[in-house]
């Protein structure tokens, strides 16, 4: 069988290799030649997976080593016959690692001051478990989780609240949801004029989901006016950055929330048993770290001490127009 993989997906070589002809390229190198006669693809972000690339192939996996899957054409491989395969939650404890690194350092309070959640799936669901080892009084909105739970019967313990009042009464919102571009629960956009203005003088803004979840006209427009205060790690068009809002932002990197070894390890370890479940491929799992078990003993001053944003900060505001660059040549931080 023949494998078609990004060559900057850590830990991943020399785990197929023997067991199938794997040809790496880098994120652009994926052509509809190249992949013709794959049986898999092997992908993170910028890799466009869609009729274009694929229609000509033979291939029956996309994985991706990401959470999202924006990039992929979902409604398109499931009427080809192929199958689809993401990493949900691999990153999700190197993303609340940023969260509250960056909210506690910007002087959040857990004990005094309100948090709320927007999308609390994989990585939203650890913030919050964060939250609550910390004290915190946590908002939620997420109508599609909320219903479900409701529908069910179940009790989860999460206080549930609209859009317009998480802003309103929140001390900081941080972001969570996937990209959905249409439908009821779009979130293209879903930050936009209105709500930035619901949020109250010297609040904070987290973006650690996806850049376009907030429109960056309207953020520009709050946080140049010193209105309000925001810590971005992922921009509407990057790689290309805002170096006016990167300079007046108490935190902005480059798409580097969730890059602990852990979280990178995860990710290769689900891509890896897609090919194993897909293919019927014995891939090797040796050493990958597996799921997320929650963290004992979790303190503010562990968090802190874990990981400091202002050093990612500095590097991106150096360079803003290597975003790229510093993205791939990051060194992956240990969770807490």
């Amino acid at each position: 069988m023949r494998i078609i993989a990004d060559d900057n997906i850590p830990y991943l070589k020399g785990r197929l290799e023997g067991i199938a002809e794997v040809v790496y390229v880098d994120q652009f190198g994926f052509t509809p030649e190249i992949v013709k006669d794959a049986d898999a693809i092997i992908i993170r972000t910028r890799t466009r997976a869609n009729e274009e690339l694929l229609g000509e192939s033979k291939v029956r996996l996309v994985a991706t080593a990401t959470i999202g899957m924006d990039q992929i054409d979902l409604a398109w491989c499931e009427s080809n016959g192929i199958v689809v395969r993401n990493a949900p939650g691999c990153n999700a404890p190197g993303v609340a690692q940023y969260v509250w690194s960056s909210l506690l350092r910007c002087g959040f309070d857990p004990k005094r001051d309100t948090l709320g959640i927007v999308g609390c799936g994989n990585v939203g669901g650890i913030v919050h478990a964060w939250g609550n080892e910390l004290g915190c009084r946590i908002l939620v909105s997420d109508p599609p989780r909320e219903a479900k739970e409701r529908a069910m019967g179940i009790e989860s313990g999460i206080e549930y609240a609209s859009l317009e009042r998480v802003l309103a009464e929140s001390d900081a919102v941080t972001l969570h949801t996937p990209l959905i571009s249409s439908g009821e629960h779009a979130t293209y956009h879903l930050i936009g004029e209105r709500e930035l203005e619901l949020l109250r003088p010297g609040k904070l803004l987290v973006n650690a989901a996806r850049g376009p979840v907030v429109d960056f006209a309207a953020l520009k427009s709050e946080v140049m006016s010193g209105r309000i205060r925001a810590i971005i790690d992922t921009w509407e068009g990057e790689p290309d950055v805002d170096a006016e809002l990167l300079d007046k932002v108490e935190y902005g990197t480059f798409h580097i929330a969730g890059y602990s070894r852990q979280g990178k390890e995860r990710a290769t370890r689900m891509a890896l048993e897609a090919v194993r479940e897909v293919l019927g491929l014995p891939a090797d799992l040796n050493g990958l770290t597996g799921r997320y078990e929650g963290t004992e003993g979790l303190t503010r001053e562990k968090i802190i001490t874990s990981y400091d944003p202002g050093v990612d900060t500095a590097a991106l505001r150096g360079a803003p127009a290597a975003f790229d660059t510093l993205r791939a040549a990051y060194h992956y931080r240990e969770e807490v």
